[in-house]
């Protein structure tokens, strides 16, 4: 049974403690949005997975119950920075199993100010879910003072610069390529445009990755309804239905590890297993993608990806950003929502935001971010500990 997505909602992504609101604000406000979006009722609704990180257990349930009190099934759902594409692949197997017509999934995060921790409980690694990883990365270049996970993916930066020559303005064209996309998404925490030279510039985070090649800490929802095709012809929704082409969750192998570098433990293996699984259950390849939202955690972690989806030879990445291959005019465009580095990054709402920005291209709805034609799209997001899912999106 197919599964489409027929309804995509999301707040605007906000710097932490800036606008008065609750997690279940913001999350009513999305799920609102999806729902109207779809022309459906909450009634419908027959499931409802949810994701998030840093609240307390069924705090799902708390969120959910500000759009109906209907006693329908809520998932709570926690993958590290892979939880919203996680509910909406909850959601998709909800449907393509036949358990339900119709399900919301919900995701929404209301953060702290400052970087993320690498998970420690009283700054001990070893209790860490990620020990693993900051194992490796510690064996190959030892543990500094910069915030943990900044810290591991700039590590992998520099091995990407010793291994395949990738310049520091190579990782920057990436920074500058998603602030210059999100100027034209009223949804992005930031909208400032920034040249490569102030990106360079800027104050350095972990070396060689500055603050304007990092995603922020953000509060933020995003929601999407997922339909089986009989709801689709039931209720007249062809000309909202997006199909879920093909979708693949990977965890990490002994791949991850077995070569002791950060490139890998921050799931550049991966994200290729899960790429080559989504491709072949679409039957669609990154030759057919028009446009792409992936997950710029950080600036190395875009170019990681493009070599992870086949979009180049690996240790290619830095030269198909700077020839322009990857924004309007080039090849694919990629996260013309901004991506995480500037249009925001609560970690329960970053994959259903990704997909949104998705259906709204594949709809021809995004304004002046609307990539020519668009018909196939493609959403990676990934999460350290670890999981990658890859989405493949299909306009009928």
């Amino acid at each position: 049974m197919k599964a489409y997505v027929v309804g995509v909602g999301m707040t605007r992504f906000e710097k932490p403690e800036t606008r008065d609101w609750q997690y279940w604000d913001m999350a009513k406000e999305a799920g609102t949005a999806a729902l109207a979006d779809a022309g459906i009722p909450y009634e419908r609704v027959e499931q409802v997975p949810v994701g998030y990180c840093f609240q307390a257990s069924t705090a799902g349930q708390r969120a959910a119950y500000e759009l109906g009190l209907t006693g329908v099934p809520v998932y709570n759902v926690n993958n590290n920075c892979a939880t919203g594409s996680t509910a909406l692949m909850m959601a998709r197997q909800f449907v393509e199993g036949g358990v339900a017509d119709c399900v919301l999934a919900l995701g929404f995060e209301k953060m702290a100010r400052g970087a993320l921790g690498g998970g420690a409980e009283g700054g001990d690694f070893k209790l860490s879910p990620v020990a693993r990883h900051y194992g490796i990365m510690a064996a190959a270049h030892g543990f500094e003072a910069s915030p943990p996970t900044a810290q591991i993916f700039g590590n992998a930066a520099r091995e990407h610069m010793e291994r395949y020559g990738t310049t520091e303005a190579q990782l920057a064209a990436v920074g500058a390529k998603n602030h210059r996309h999100s100027a034209n998404n009223p949804n992005a925490q930031f909208q400032d445009v920034y040249s490569v030279e102030e990106v360079l510039a800027a104050r350095a985070v972990h070396r060689p990755l500055t603050k304007l090649q990092c995603s922020p800490t953000s509060d933020g929802s995003a929601a999407a309804v997922v339909v089986s095709e009989r709801f689709v012809v039931e209720h007249g929704l062809h000309d909202k239905a997006v199909e879920i082409a093909g979708q693949a969750m990977t965890t990490d192998t002994a791949e991850s590890f077995a070569s002791g570098s950060c490139v890998d433990a921050v799931g550049r293996p991966m994200s290729r297993a899960a790429a080559r699984q989504a491709y072949e259950k679409s039957g669609l390849g990154i030759e057919d993608v028009d446009v792409v939202e992936l997950h710029d955690c950080f600036s190395i972690n875009e170019l990681l990806t493009y070599e992870a989806l086949g979009m180049c030879e690996e240790g290619a990445s830095g030269k198909l950003v700077e020839s322009g291959a990857t924004t309007y005019g080039g090849r694919w465009v990629v996260n013309p929502s901004g991506g995480l580095i500037s249009k925001g990054h609560p970690l329960g709402a970053t994959g259903l935001a990704q997909a949104a920005e998705l259906v709204w291209q594949l709809r021809g709805e995004a304004g002046a971010r609307q990539v020519p034609g668009a018909r196939v799209g493609l959403a990676h997001n990934i999460g350290l500990g670890g999981a990658a899912v890859v989405t493949m999106l299909r306009r009928p």
